[in-house]
């Protein structure tokens, strides 16, 4: 029993000196987390963020590229030195490879959430900036998948950065990721999946 008692805490003793050898930013960068209470992890977008969900994309019934409302989106415990962030959605299951559906970068490091409905505007209000999506556009556009594909899984990655991009509004995916590249401190991911 004694020696079950050593063995256990001697564990306990290793586990925590391993932990307080990492660098301070990777041990708050192993617990940065993105999530949304529009839908769980690995969960159904629901309708009213994708192309499907606009009155207009009803009355057609037909897909509506425009519409869709991007879903609220939170994060914790973000890695010491933050800056600023930049977000990226990918529809990963796109027939012709991995297609952009939202760039939103230079979001303030006090941010800790995007509310539902971020404004198609190229540059909000704190200073967070759009850029051009696949289909060429600086806002949020929903997912929209062909008619009877199996249910296409949608990326959102949350990039921790310890310095703004300083990239204009409308950069596309290839020069924001450029920008990021000696800069991300943590990704925090969160992935959601749409058919129709």
């Amino acid at each position: 029993m004694l020696r079950q008692v050593i063995v256990r805490d001697a564990r306990v003793i290793v586990a925590m000196l391993v932990a307080l050898a990492l660098p301070a930013a990777a041990r708050s960068a192993a617990a940065f987390s993105l999530n949304s209470s529009a839908f769980p992890r690995k969960g159904t977008i629901p309708q009213k963020h994708t192309c499907d969900g606009s009155d207009t994309a009803k009355d057609r019934g037909d897909g509506d590229m425009n519409a869709g409302t991007s879903p609220a989106l939170e994060w914790q415990d973000p890695p010491a030195g933050t800056k600023a962030y930049a977000l990226v959605v990918d529809d990963l299951d796109w027939p012709s490879g991995s297609r952009v559906h939202w760039l939103l970068f230079d979001i303030p490091a006090q941010a800790t959430a995007l509310p539902e409905g971020v404004p198609k505007s190229e540059t909000l209000a704190d200073g967070s900036r759009h850029g051009r999506n696949d289909f060429r556009n600086p806002f949020y556009q929903g997912p929209c998948p062909p008619r009877g594909d199996s249910p296409h899984q949608y990326l959102f990655t949350l990039y921790a950065l310890d310095t703004p991009t300083g990239l204009p509004p409308g950069a596309n995916k290839s020069q924001l990721m450029q920008a990021i590249q000696k800069h991300t401190l943590a990704t925090a991911e969160l992935t959601g999946k749409y058919a129709r």
